[in-house]
Order: C-alpha cells, then sequence, then structure tokens
C-alpha cells in the first residue's frame, strides 16, 4: 500500500473526467459532496438485466468510463466540490496480466481486487493503493507490485505526483 499525493490538481482532474487515464479501472463506489451528496453505487444489479444481456456483463462492477460522465457532471461547475472519493478496481484480465508479467509468486486467481482509493478533501487529493485478497496471505509481492506499476502509470499518464511518509 503506498498513499501518493497529487501535485497538479487540474492535470489529475482532466486525466480522471475528461482523458481516458482511468480507462482500465472499474468503479466499485463514488461519493461526491457539494450541494448534496451524491452516491454511487457501482455494482452490477444483474437482476435488472434479461438472459439476453448476461454475455455483455463482464464484470461485477460498472466500467469507469461508464460512469465518469455521470461523476463529471456532479463535480462540474462554479464550485469545487466540498470532498469526493472513488474506489476502483483495475480490471481482472488486467491485473493478472500485471501479475504474471512481474512474475509474481503468488497465483493471480487469489488476488481478488488491485484497488486504487481517490480522496480529495476540498484542497488536496490522495491516491492510495492496495490489495484485496480471496483468503490472507503471507506474501505482500502482489503489493509491491501493484504500488510500482501504478507510479509508473501515472507517470506515463503525465499526473504528477508526491509520495506521502
Amino acid at each position: 500500500m503506498t498513499a501518493l499525493q497529487i501535485t497538479s490538481m487540474k492535470q489529475f482532474m482532466n486525466q480522471l473526467l475528461v482523458a481516458d487515464a482511468f480507462e482500465p479501472f472499474l468503479l466499485e463506489e463514488a461519493v461526491i459532496g457539494g450541494a448534496s451528496t451524491f452516491t454511487i453505487d457501482g455494482h452490477v444489479n444483474r437482476e435488472f438485466y434479461g438472459p439476453e444481456d448476461s454475455s455483455e456483463i463482464l464484470y461485477d462492477l460498472r466500467p469507469w468510463s461508464e460512469l465518469k460522465g455521470l461523476c463529471f457532471d456532479l463535480i462540474k461547475g462554479k464550485r469545487t466540490p466540498l470532498f469526493f472519493r472513488f474506489v476502483f478496481h483495475l480490471m481482472p484480465d488486467k491485473a493478472e496480466a500485471l501479475l504474471k508479467k512481474e512474475n509474481c509468486d503468488v497465483d493471480p486467481a487469489q488476488v481478488k481486487a488491485l484497488v486504487l482509493n481517490i480522496r480529495y478533501d476540498g484542497s488536496k487529493a490522495v491516491l492510495t493503493t492496495g490489495t484485496a485478497f480471496h483468503t490472507f496471505l503471507l506474501s505482500k509481492e502482489p503489493d509491491i507490485i501493484w504500488d510500482k506499476a501504478f507510479k509508473k502509470y501515472l507517470e506515463g499518464k503525465g499526473i504528477p505526483w508526491e509520495e506521502i511518509s
């Protein structure tokens, strides 16, 4: 787990809400506080869909690309939000590919999610990585791989940050 503070909010917000930097993620939850507080549960309600739609539902969470427009509409305006927080999961196929590419000592099937938490408190944004497992594991290698890969990813997207100790 690592915590990174964003050093250019304008660049970050553009990458988050307009560009495609966070397209490889699924949204678990979004909470946006302004004049009202809005909560978005990213879990798919499978009972909403008919049997003919089941092949189109690839994940238990909604892709960020499907919900970022809604979040953008809730955030944009004359006033900045009081706060927001997002909980993202790296898409499972991308998480598995990352762990395999790095020759992780943990079977990727034991990793439930590579998680990214984004918290904005009205003045700064902090991004925190984490790893969720299906069962308790002693190995910290998936965490180390995810932390390193995410920092590199931000750098590649031109999102400046500094590590919080």
